[in-house]
């Protein structure tokens, strides 16, 4: 086994290393006390930064401060708008037909999780809208579902897919929402940080983000609701963020959050010129080291990079002796960490739902292979892991051979 300190981590939309300037940041309030709920001095210095947090974080997201929620991370925040959305609407609904919720089939655990639980209890209808082959739903095959019964009660689609990196048309379908009238929800985990997210600009009436993606701190997620929009609160307790979210505010963790929502504006032009290389290089490396092997290079995913995030890819080495799951120990071995898919899915052993709704072959949706690098991410290491990649697939196809 490989030593931790060489492993190259490839796997950064499971999670990212905390950045050490965002710790330095937390330090102060990780080493004194102080609930923001309570008069005193310390209170009132632990209220100051959270406050100024939020304010940040507010005004880098495009978002006003009364409209963010701060969550454990973003699974909380997912169920906090998907369970909050629904509990008036679903009461308020007449008929089952009427009780409809339209997702697509690419969405992330956090959310198809929620859905499909309230679809087997009965309390919604849940109907999934089709994904094209590179994994960008079209926004007219919204307006079809739509169309195709009584008006659904919520739609959701995530801004940026875990495994593809396909970036949706969040824009587009906001406004066939609103303009319809329905509650529209995004799940932002895997965009914030790699792009550009623009609460107000997007149009959607919530959207969810978590923090350890982005390195960021782990445990904490944000929750951002469009101003008159009420939820039921999912944790209920004390009467902290106005009564949307029970809890003593974690102050280190915002603060943690703040500044690495400030890092990444500060440093996204860098960030993306790198990433952008590194995903041109890493395919130029394969290529050279697969010459003349009997394995091509297939990519899942969108063709015009404007569409994907920067630093994802989802690459299949077609040929039969490729097998996924025996790949991904190999690599683990020789200090490469990848992943199959969704890490919150990889233990199942399963095709991946998501390479499947986009028509992929069972063979190519169980042994493709996502590589998502963070911003500690070297040249160095890309033609290391790439060296390392190839030798994997030549070695398995020797033994078959």
């Amino acid at each position: 086994m490989a030593e931790t300190a060489k492993i190259i981590d490839f796997d950064a939309n499971a999670t990212t290393a905390m950045d050490p300037r965002v710790l330095e940041a937390m330090r102060p309030h990780l080493l004194s006390g102080g609930n923001p709920e309570s008069r005193h001095g310390l209170g009132r210095r632990a209220r100051l930064a959270w406050d100024d947090a939020r304010e940040h974080m507010a005004a880098l997201l495009g978002a006003h401060v009364d409209e963010l929620v701060l969550t454990s991370g973003g699974t909380e925040a997912n169920n906090a708008a998907l369970f909050g959305l629904l509990h008036e609407a679903v009461g308020a609904a007449g008929r089952d037909d009427e009780r409809r919720v339209l997702c697509s089939p690419i969405e992330h655990p956090a959310v198809n999780g929620p859905l499909e639980l309230l679809n087997e209890q009965g309390r919604i209808r849940l109907e999934k809208f089709a994904v094209g082959c590179d994994g960008v739903v079209d926004p007219a095959e919204v307006v079809r579902a739509i169309e195709a019964g009584p008006k659904p009660i919520l739609i959701t689609l995530m801004l940026a897919n875990n495994e593809t990196g396909a970036i949706q048309p969040i824009m587009e379908v906001a406004e066939k929402c609103n303009s319809a009238g329905i509650a529209f929800h995004t799940d932002a985990v895997q965009a914030l940080g790699r792009v550009d997210v623009h609460f107000n600009r997007l149009g959607v009436t919530t959207l969810a983000a978590g923090s350890h993606k982005m390195h960021g701190p782990p445990g904490i997620g944000l929750l951002i609701v469009r101003k008159g929009v009420r939820l039921k609160p999912l944790i209920i307790g004390g009467g902290q963020q106005k009564d949307r979210r029970a809890g003593t505010p974690p102050v280190a963790l915002a603060v943690g959050l703040a500044e690495a929502l400030r890092l990444f504006d500060a440093e996204k032009v860098e960030r993306h010129l790198k990433w952008r290389h590194f995903q041109r290089l890493l395919l130029d490396e394969l290529r050279l080291h697969l010459s003349g092997k009997p394995v091509s290079i297939e990519f899942n995913g969108p063709e015009d990079s404007n569409k994907q995030l920067p630093q994802t890819m989802n690459i299949w080495f077609n040929n039969p002796s490729i097998n996924g799951e025996l790949a991904l120990m190999k690599l683990d071995l020789a200090g490469l960490a990848v992943s199959l898919g969704s890490a919150c899915a990889s233990g199942s052993m399963r095709p991946s739902p998501v390479l499947l709704a986009m028509g992929c072959s069972q063979e190519r949706a169980k042994n493709s292979i996502r590589v998502s690098f963070s911003a500690n991410t070297t040249e160095e290491e890309i033609r290391r892991a790439a060296k390392i990649m190839a030798e994997t697939v030549i070695e398995l196809i020797t033994e078959i051979e």
